[in-house]
């Protein structure tokens, strides 16, 4: 599977632009209606978690992300040297 790499910050417009690529990403991937369902949440709360004010939970981003395919992967952004 290709990597993205993004750095996002605490920007609300980053923050719009990310939950409305999820959207979208939902969308092709069966419709909202089928990633809530595999996401274990209703069709209402992904429409306004994946809306550009949406403020998912860890929790609920997390499983849409697993409902579509993807996972999250954090790494730090400056290594180390050992």
């Amino acid at each position: 599977m290709p990597r993205c790499r993004s750095r996002v910050g605490d920007n609300p417009d980053d923050r719009a632009a990310g939950l409305l690529a999820l959207r979208t990403v939902a969308e092709a991937y069966g419709g909202l209606g089928a990633v809530a369902s595999d996401a274990g949440i209703s069709r209402e709360s992904l429409y306004r978690t994946l809306y550009a004010t949406g403020n998912p939970t860890l929790k609920t981003f997390l499983a849409v992300l697993k409902a579509v395919g993807m996972e999250l992967s954090v790494e730090p952004e400056h290594h180390v040297a050992a």
